[in-house]
């Protein structure tokens, strides 16, 4: 019954051109994985489909925007192409034997590519924390959520918690699979500044919307 119930539900006209991609993009990296044989983001297309199945479920309670839809959605496409879409060696510094997306970095003073994977994405998870609680609040009859600083500062935590646990989920890669293309304690802290600047300006674009649209 949950199945056919979560069937219908992704196919509907709203959901159905996210659940189009997602299935897409899931389809042909998992079989890159394969012939690759890289456990490692196999291991990340499993987790993956956990989290969408709990965004599903909270999305029929939520209704998500499609800024945070397609905001997420393409996040997972850039997220597993970073692991698995070689690239030229001259396009990063890094001396690696099979450099992919995740490594490019084309100067020393820039970012990584992972690391502007990380800034996206957990800006887009502050969002969806931000409608999440605003759906919350109205359910239960209570005031419209303001953006002031008590409520910014709540959405900056929430999102580095989502970020922390994103970096979990690496560590069970790292300590159960051979040779992952994880990083060590430095990249590990350069990802945590990335969730930062992606959270903060995810708070600047918020308050702008806000100030557009005023309830």
């Amino acid at each position: 019954m949950a199945v056919n119930w979560l069937t219908m539900y992704i196919l509907t006209p709203r959901m159905r051109p996210y659940t189009l991609a997602v299935i897409t993009y899931m389809i042909a990296f998992l079989l890159v994985a394969l012939r690759s044989n890289n456990a490692e983001f196999l291991y990340y297309e499993l987790t993956m489909m956990v989290i969408i199945a709990v965004i599903v479920f909270m999305d029929k309670r939520v209704q998500f925007s499609h800024v945070v839809l397609g905001g997420l959605a393409f996040w997972g496409f850039i997220h597993l192409a970073g692991g698995l879409v070689p690239v030229p060696a001259s396009w990063t510094i890094l001396d690696i034997d099979n450099p992919v997306l995740y490594n490019v970095k084309p100067h020393a003073w820039l970012p990584k590519y992972d690391q502007l994977v990380h800034a996206f994405g957990f800006g887009v998870a502050l969002i969806a924390a931000f409608e999440a609680l605003s759906a919350h609040l109205k359910a239960n009859y209570l005031a419209v959520l303001k953006l002031n600083v008590p409520v910014g500062f709540a959405l900056f935590f929430m999102a580095m918690g989502l970020g922390a646990l994103n970096e979990l989920i690496e560590f069970v890669a790292v300590i159960s699979i051979a040779n992952t293309n994880v990083g060590g304690y430095e990249n590990t802290g350069w990802d945590l500044v990335s969730n930062a600047v992606g959270a903060l300006l995810s708070l600047v674009y918020l308050k702008f919307q806000s100030r557009q649209n005023p309830a």
